[in-house]
This record gives C-alpha cells, sequence and structure tokens, in this order.
C-alpha cells in the first residue's frame, strides 16, 4: 500500500526545500515535491513574476491545483508547500484529510539569518533592512500561528547547515515519519 503524502509547511526558510530534497535523495522510491516549482512549471514564469502580473489570487489558485495534483502523484511523496499554503482556501484542512502534515519549526534568529542570508531570492523581502525582515518574521508568524496549529506533527528544522546535520536531521525525520516501527 501506497504511503500518505507527507506535506512539509513552515514559514519561508524554515527548511522545507532543503530538508524534503535530502529526504527523497535518502528514501528509494520517494519523490520530493516543491509547490512553487510546479506552479512555475505549469505557470512558465516565476512565482515573483506570477505575483506581478497576475496577482496573489491568481497565484494561490495555481498553488492550489499544484496542491491537489501533487497529492494524487503515484509514487510516495514528500510536498514541500509555501509558507502561505495553509492559509488559503481549505488547504489545511485538505492536506490533513489526504495525508500527514509536518510542521518545520526553526527559531525566529534561524528564520532571520537564513532570510537575510537568501535575500535576494526573496521578493517579498526586496529592500527590507534586517530590523523590517525581523519583523516580517515576527508578524507573519503570528497571523499564520492558527493555520500552522493544525498541522498533525512537528519537526524541529534549526539543524539543517550543514551535511552533518542535515544527515542527522534526515534520520531522525525517518525514524519519526516515514519507518516509526523500525
Amino acid at each position: 500500500m501506497k504511503p500518505s503524502p507527507i506535506f512539509l509547511i513552515g514559514f519561508m526558510g524554515a527548511g522545507k526545500t532543503t530538508l524534503g530534497r535530502a529526504l527523497e535523495a535518502r528514501l528509494p522510491g520517494w519523490r520530493y515535491i516543491d509547490l512553487d516549482d510546479e506552479v512555475e512549471r505549469h505557470a512558465g514564469m516565476s512565482v515573483a513574476k506570477i505575483f506581478s502580473v497576475h496577482g496573489e489570487g491568481t497565484f494561490r489558485k495555481m498553488e492550489r491545483e499544484a496542491l491537489d495534483e501533487a497529492a494524487r502523484n503515484e509514487s510516495p511523496v514528500i510536498i514541500g508547500c509555501g509558507g502561505g499554503t495553509p492559509c488559503f482556501f481549505d488547504n489545511m484542512d485538505f492536506m490533513n484529510s489526504t495525508g500527514v502534515t509536518v510542521l518545520l519549526e526553526a527559531r525566529s534568529s534561524t528564520l532571520l539569518r537564513r532570510l537575510l542570508e537568501a535575500q535576494a531570492q526573496r521578493p517579498k523581502l526586496n529592500g527590507f533592512s534586517p530590523a523590517e525582515v525581523e519583523k516580517f518574521i515576527s508578524d507573519s508568524l503570528s497571523e499564520r500561528a492558527a493555520w500552522y496549529s493544525k498541522a498533525a506533527r512537528r519537526f524541529p528544522s534549526d539543524r539543517l547547515e550543514t551535511p552533518a546535520e542535515i544527515e542527522v536531521s534526515c534520520r531522525l525525520f525517518i525514524r519519526k515519519f516515514i519507518n516509526p516501527n523500525e
């Protein structure tokens, strides 16, 4: 029997892509699907371009379609969701009824460091000072708390910096969520 999809949720910079790709490399037969990548593939343009040309509403509809499609994948899947994915439509209820939601939790200081390091790749943060990024994190986490709290499971994601930390985190994740009886 095919395992239920695992949905990685959490704030930007929590490590969903890093952990998802590392798990795919360690789990034969499993596939990692990044929802933003799927939306970009279907739209033929970047998420930033979709936002600027068509608006957030169009992006969120495309994201929901990608979520539905990813959850129906034939192989076992780990789906990396955007930070806002749980907050729109009935996405959180859909994910909880279709598979297992795992909230990746990183300290605010970890999120701040990661987002400042990758600020150029985060259009939402363009032009923000470090203090503004810190406030954005705090405000956004408060706004999203009601949705994030609906996650079935939680996983610490502060330790995804080095290959050794990623290896340890993958082993722990696999033991907790993929092979809990081993």
